[in-house]
């Protein structure tokens, strides 16, 4: 049976040592037994199918933009990437743009290289993970400078579906309630722990582990 795009990025990032089981302390302090480190990407052709992952899940969700946002550093190649899958397995021609840390005053200055926004212009944001909303928080008011667009959504790789510290929302339903904005991830904790049920990856003896971090900090 052919795998769907999601089962294909867990095997993906398990293959190429991002996705790992085991005991893991976390930034926040809690011991984890799953990691994610999308530091471990760093070739082309890593980078490649990880764009069409990205792009499978934009098209999946009916997403329709002008331009993708990729904010420093980590979001630019993300954005590079997922617009030319874009164009190469759906036929979609997107602009790109991401930000600078300074807004350049000589040259073409600006803040942004790529397309420069315009009013109206509905853009989607491209990101690797998300934690605390960060990213949205630095990136938004860039983009309101810039021009009156309109975010369409944000997308990253993983959906952990776990509460943040002080709230009982995830970081994405947080993103929601505080930005107005929709995160789409590629996977989530618990496609994660169905491909490990089904097969697709090794790790049955981490299940039980999982589905107790899942019950303990589960959004």
């Amino acid at each position: 049976m052919a795998l769907t795009y999601k089962q294909e990025f867990i095997r993906f990032m398990v293959n190429n040592g991002v996705l790992k089981f085991g005991e893991f302390t976390l930034k926040s302090g809690r011991k984890a037994p799953y990691f994610i480190n999308t530091g471990n990407y760093k070739t082309g052709k890593q980078l490649a199918k990880l764009g069409q992952y990205y792009a499978a899940c934009i098209h999946d969700n009916g997403l329709e933009a002008d331009t993708l946002v990729g904010p420093a550093y980590k979001g630019i190649p993300l954005s590079v990437a997922t617009a030319i899958a874009l164009y190469h397995d759906y036929e979609k021609e997107m602009n790109y743009c991401f930000d600078r840390k300074e807004i350049k005053d000589h040259g073409e200055g600006g803040l942004f290289v790529g397309k420069q926004l315009v009013d109206g212009e509905k853009v989607i944001i491209i990101e690797d993970v998300m934690t605390s909303g960060k990213a949205l928080r630095e990136i938004l008011p860039k983009l309101e400078a810039a021009a009156n667009v309109k975010v369409v959504g944000m997308i990253i790789s993983v959906d952990r579906q776990e509460k943040a510290l002080n709230s009982d929302l995830s970081a994405v339903a947080e993103a929601k309630k505080e930005f107005d904005v929709d995160v789409y991830s590629v996977v989530t904790m618990n496609d994660i722990i169905a491909a490990i049920e089904e097969g697709i990856i090794d790790g049955k003896e981490h299940l039980a582990d999982m589905y107790k971090y899942r019950n303990t900090y589960g959004a």
